[in-house]
């Protein structure tokens, strides 16, 4: 079942209407993009109203070209993290939002929409800020409810409970700048993860490579510092149409490529969530982690890999660790390949 899919929609009544308002998610790159899908909501029932978006540095560019958003406001954790906290608040209370609607749970994001003069706050009860909030929601790790789920809990009352997938959009020059990658068919592979045990081994991605029928290119995509792994992942594949792509594109060229891929090989990570937003073929490989927690892939074409096998330690925690900490790694070594290949349809 796709989680974001209701068989009925309730609509609720809302007494106020909405001018200004303010979303704020200063988490990592996967939870902005899912985050995305409150603003499609939003603007689907305030159409008039200014939506602007709160951000942590480095992920302002997922927001680039957005149609229906007004300012993204970025917060610099680095470089005086609570100075530039509080120079963000002033600039929050200047802009007299209507509704602010916090995402995270944490007493920094908690602190802003507290004390940042709107009219309606929403958020998590496990904010520690919560007492401030107008309405406060639930938020529950639980098998079956996906975290756009849980997010479009804040904003149900005041839109309807048909939930929305998360959206990106890439602008014409991130299409044009990909489109020679498109002239054959190609599969797109993300082999790298900030944690080792969200990231499905080396060893495996080498593997899938030698055994995927697909006469196509074959795009490793990451970040400039994933460079080194997909290199060697390539050598070792033997596959001449395989290519290293790490570090030749941002994150919305990386969507546009994603897009019209036969399919993308992805961990539990980032891609997952760009492929999700392009409505993208996914293969999501799980490891460490498990789709029970409810950050899995969205689209409408998308499978999940995982071990067959009943391991007592698996999952052993909600984000990944550095290193296995049974020093087995099981949960990703003993993923079956056969399980990942292709259909003779996508075969090419």
């Amino acid at each position: 079942m796709n989680p974001w899919r209701v068989e009925e929609s309730t609509i609720f009544a809302s007494s106020m209407t909405y001018g200004k308002i303010l979303i704020i998610q200063t988490a990592f790159i996967g939870d902005v993009i899912l985050a995305t899908s409150l603003i499609e909501k939003l603007h689907q029932h305030y159409p008039e109203a200014k939506i602007d978006f709160l951000l942590r540095k480095g992920n302002e560019a997922l927001l680039n070209n957005h149609p229906k958003l007004g300012k993204v406001l970025v917060w610099d954790k680095k470089g005086g993290k609570y100075r530039n906290l509080f120079k963000l608040l002033g600039r929050i209370r200047k802009r007299n939002y209507d509704l602010v609607v916090n995402v995270q749970r944490f007493a920094n994001s908690g602190m802003l929409t507290a004390f940042s003069g709107a009219k309606e706050k929403m958020g998590f009860d496990k904010n520690p800020f919560a007492w401030s909030f107008t309405k406060k929601v639930t938020h529950k790790i639980e098998e079956g409810t996906h975290e756009v789920e849980r997010n479009n809990e804040l904003i149900k009352a005041i839109t309807d409970d048909q939930l929305q997938r998360p959206v990106l959009y890439p602008s014409t020059s991130d299409f044009e700048k990909v489109a020679t990658y498109k002239a054959e068919p190609f599969i797109c592979m993300a082999p790298a993860s900030v944690w080792f045990t969200k990231q499905f081994p080396k060893e495996k991605w080498v593997e899938l490579i030698q055994a995927l029928n697909f006469s196509g290119n074959i795009y490793l995509i990451g970040a400039p510092n994933d460079v080194a792994l997909c290199d060697e992942i390539i050598v070792q594949g033997g596959n001449p149409k395989a290519q290293n792509l790490c570090g030749k594109m941002n994150l919305l060229q990386s969507a546009a490529l994603m897009k019209d891929a036969v399919m993308n090989y992805v961990n539990d990570s980032a891609p997952m969530h760009l492929a999700s937003a392009m409505n993208a073929k996914t293969t999501a490989i799980y490891c460490s982690t498990v789709p029970e927690f409810g950050f899995g892939p969205l689209a409408e074409n998308a499978r999940i890999a995982e071990v067959s096998e009943k391991l007592d330690c698996r999952p052993c925690g909600l984000h990944g660790f550095k290193e296995c900490p049974k020093g087995h790694f099981k949960c990703g070594r003993d993923i079956r390949i056969e399980n990942l290949l292709l259909n003779k349809k996508q075969e090419a």
